[in-house]
């Protein structure tokens, strides 16, 4: 690409004509993009459509094949990220880049740190700098506080601190809004308009069309790698955007009758959980719970409040100091957990790249984990690697995942691609009980339909899901039952034909306790 300056600003950002292609797959094809300064500008579309790959490439994380990138009037070249900081871009990652072990004054600086005379690190300069951002965005932080003790919303500011410390006028969020609640994300387009109000520029990928419409000045839809419309809130509607994104309209979670048997499947009584810190309080603190055949239990609860050490105690994956897991009336407190697995638990867990897949190796291998034990895939002494490939294929055919074939690495899917995946992996198991977390986070308005017809179908056919989930509005269509998550502990059962997300959302953030049922 050529560094020729051009004579005109009138935007922010332009693409023109970005083509990028990986092994066997064209992520990009001739996309066209502009965004003008001070605006609010969200790209939509399905899984795989190669919106993510789009904002990388702007980023300087890969190099386009072929194609323009004019960054305020001026012709660029990204070899890396740190290019594009330096012309005032920075990006904001569906899964977050901050380190647990360090305060959010050393998360914010690394890497650009200020010195003093002696070469020292400047922590007076950081503080003055920091505050004056955080004014901006209108949001107070104890900068010596350390990230582990934040929850998900306060990561997602401090990321933002942290890109516009190095200076970013020019914003990239991906999937901002897929972990937070209600109140989070009204927070959170307050601070982003705040920035705008300022002279920023705002780039955003969503699949949460309402928020896009709400929020946004102009949307981008791509679909299958290319540009296929540039609209406005005031020019279309969720159905008009589902239907350019993926070509059906948005599916309701909703409209079904109850399947709940007698028979208990999974039972937890009583259960507690240490905190990560000696001495802290309970990460769980007596929790019970039942989940019947064909019932699917929801758990509601801003992240971080014991939902994942719910889910990874009755896997057997963290330890219980008390309390009993029961699964059809079998005591698995202290059974391993291969053979908690063995016994019909399955587990789509939160966070698919630490916990639900091998980056780096094929697909068919990924389909295989947590199935070894299956006489189908394997003898006692080898696998039969034929018969692994052929159900990955059904897999993939099954819960539409977009990729040549089989032998694609797990990395080179897009993150909605790989969580269809492992939901797939999870569900083709014929688990008796499923542990559920967030099974539709990051996937398009197609997925999420087929995902959802798949718990219904499996829930009417006896399986047991305790769902875990960040859409209120998938909770309340899906579930029998609601149970609310609070600082560790379960505080409120909701009858989810009488919930609304904004009650949800009362109940999550503390400010209302509810009996239980």
């Amino acid at each position: 690409m050529s560094e020729q300056p051009q004579t005109r600003g009138d935007f922010a950002v332009e693409l023109r004509g970005i083509t990028k292609t990986f092994p066997g797959v064209i992520a990009n094809h001739n996309v066209n993009l502009t965004v003008r300064p001070g605006t609010i500008h969200a790209i939509v579309g399905e899984n795989g459509a190669g919106k993510s790959t789009l904002m990388k490439t702007l980023y300087g994380m890969h190099q386009p094949d072929e194609g323009t990138i004019v960054v305020n009037g001026s012709s660029r070249t990204f070899r890396s990220p740190t290019d594009a900081i330096a012309t005032g871009i920075g990006m904001v990652h569906q899964h977050f880049m901050l380190a647990d072990n360090l305060t959010i004054t050393e998360n914010i600086i690394l890497g650009n740190e200020p010195t003093t005379s002696r070469g020292r690190i400047d922590f007076t300069a950081a503080h003055d700098s920091i505050r004056r951002l955080m004014s901006t965005l209108g949001v107070d932080f104890d900068l010596d506080a350390p990230v582990s003790s934040l929850g998900v919303g306060q990561r997602q500011r401090v990321e933002i601190l942290k890109v516009l410390y190095r200076g970013a006028r020019i914003l990239i969020l991906d999937e901002p809004t897929a972990v937070l609640v209600p109140q989070e994300v009204t927070e959170l387009f307050v601070t982003l308009k705040r920035l705008v109000a300022e002279g920023a520029t705002v780039i955003f990928i969503s699949h949460k069309l309402d928020e896009v419409l709400a929020n946004c000045d102009e949307i981008t839809v791509i679909r299958q790698g290319t540009t296929v419309a540039h609209t406005t809130p005031r020019e279309t509607d969720r159905r008009g955007l589902a239907e350019l994104m993926v070509g059906s309209d948005l599916p309701d979670p909703s409209g079904r009758e109850t399947s709940v048997g007698d028979t208990v499947l999974l039972q937890v009584s009583g259960l507690d959980v240490a905190g990560t810190v000696a001495g802290s309080k309970l990460a769980l603190d007596d929790v019970s719970l039942r989940v019947h055949a064909g019932e699917i239990v929801g758990i509601a609860g801003v992240e971080g409040n014991g939902q994942f050490e719910l889910c990874e105690a009755i896997l057997g994956l963290t330890p219980a100091v008390r309390g009993s897991v029961t699964l059809e009336n079998r005591d698995i407190s202290d059974a391993p957990t291969r053979e908690r697995i063995g016994a019909g638990l399955s587990y789509i867990p939160f966070d698919r790249h630490r916990e639900g897949l091998l980056l780096d190796a094929p697909l068919w291998e990924n389909t295989y984990l947590g199935r070894e034990d299956d006489p189908a895939l394997s003898s006692r002494v080898f696998t039969r690697r034929r018969a692994i490939e052929a159900d990955s294929r059904t897999i993939i055919e099954r819960f539409g995942v977009r990729t040549p074939n089989e032998h694609v690495p797990a990395f080179a899917l897009s993150g909605g691609n790989q969580q269809k995946l492992v939901v797939g992996r999870e569900m083709a198991s014929n688990p008796k009980v499923l542990l559920a977390a967030h099974p539709t986070r990051g996937v398009d308005v197609g997925a999420q339909a087929a995902i959802w017809d798949e718990l219904r179908h499996a829930r009417d056919n006896g399986l047991g899901v305790l769902l875990v989930s960040a859409d209120l509005e998938e909770l309340i269509g899906l579930s029998d039952t609601i149970l609310v998550m609070f600082d560790g502990r379960i505080t409120a059962e909701l009858d989810p034909a009488n919930a609304t997300p904004e009650l949800l959302g009362t109940y999550m953030t503390g400010e209302v306790q509810g009996a239980r049922s």
